[in-house]
């Protein structure tokens, strides 16, 4: 077993906590992973959707769940469940398909990622976020996915942010960009680019569940950031290294542009939620 694999086979056990629904052929690989912490939430659980997709970012994913974990029921859904690749060559198992997924969520969630890209002109999988988004209790994103759930016609009306690099790219789907480490307007709750995403399913959980399950989960955590450079945004960045990032990103930017104006035209075709 390669690195890569040793790490795909470390987050699927993770992000399952169970092998109960793999096939024997697979069990082995992930036996022993235990289901972690035990939950901190007693009665209904709420009833969570996290779009998976193939080169996801993987911590717009992993800060939520990892948060959301010990007090929520997580589906883990994309079109099948095959083993799908993230950006840092991490590999996840969806546990739900699409026509699978619970019908009535508390969130509909997605993250962004560079493999977003088709997935936001995708008709099968925007049908389906705008049908569960149509119900669901609270409508969210981390980073980029905010794009997607615009593509679905889930953001026309809302405020909501993304990562800083593609924050304008929301207009174009009716939004109204606003910068924030998280944003919330009515049921619509978007966090920013990529570490967003701890602070996001903590204040998710709040509302969910209460301050004091979100604090306790904190603490369990024990998220205490103190990072060692005050550079994780472009105002504390400085011109300089802004603008090496922007250079860095400026092909897959451009494709996102691209994509965006594409998907706000075919945007009419899902229905719109009020």
């Amino acid at each position: 077993m390669n690195r890569r694999e040793f790490g795909g086979t470390v987050m699927a056990a993770a992000a399952l906590g169970s092998a109960s629904h793999l096939s024997a052929a697979e069990q082995p690989r992930i036996q022993g992973s235990g289901s972690g912490f035990p939950m901190m939430h007693q009665g209904r659980l709420p009833e969570v959707g996290m779009l998976l997709y193939p080169g996801m970012t993987l911590l717009d994913l992993l800060g939520p769940q990892t948060v959301l974990s010990t007090s929520c029921n997580l589906h883990l859904v994309w079109k099948n469940t095959d083993l799908l690749e993230t950006d840092t060559g991490i590999v996840l198992k969806p546990t739900k398909t699409l026509a699978d997924c619970p019908s009535n969520l508390d969130v509909l969630f997605v993250g962004g990622g560079p493999g977003q890209i088709p997935v936001m002109t995708d008709p099968e999988v925007l049908t389906f976020m705008a049908d569960r988004g149509s119900r669901a209790k609270y409508v969210t994103s981390v980073c980029s996915g905010s794009l997607i759930l615009g593509a679905a016609g889930l953001l026309q009306g809302y405020k909501a942010s993304c990562h800083w690099a593609l924050h304008p790219a929301i207009a174009f789907f009716g939004a109204i960009p606003e910068q924030g480490r998280i944003v919330a307007d009515r049921n619509r709750l978007t966090g920013g680019g990529v570490t967003a995403g701890i602070d996001f399913g903590l204040a998710l959980l709040a509302k969910l569940l209460g301050e004091d399950i979100a604090k306790m989960m904190q603490l369990a955590l024990e998220y205490d950031p103190a990072p060692p450079f005050d550079a994780g945004s472009p105002q504390k960045a400085g011109e300089k290294i802004t603008r090496m990032v922007q250079d860095w990103l400026g092909p897959l930017s451009d494709n996102f542009a691209t994509t965006c104006r594409t998907a706000s035209r075919e945007m009419s075709k899902y229905t719109p939620v009020k």
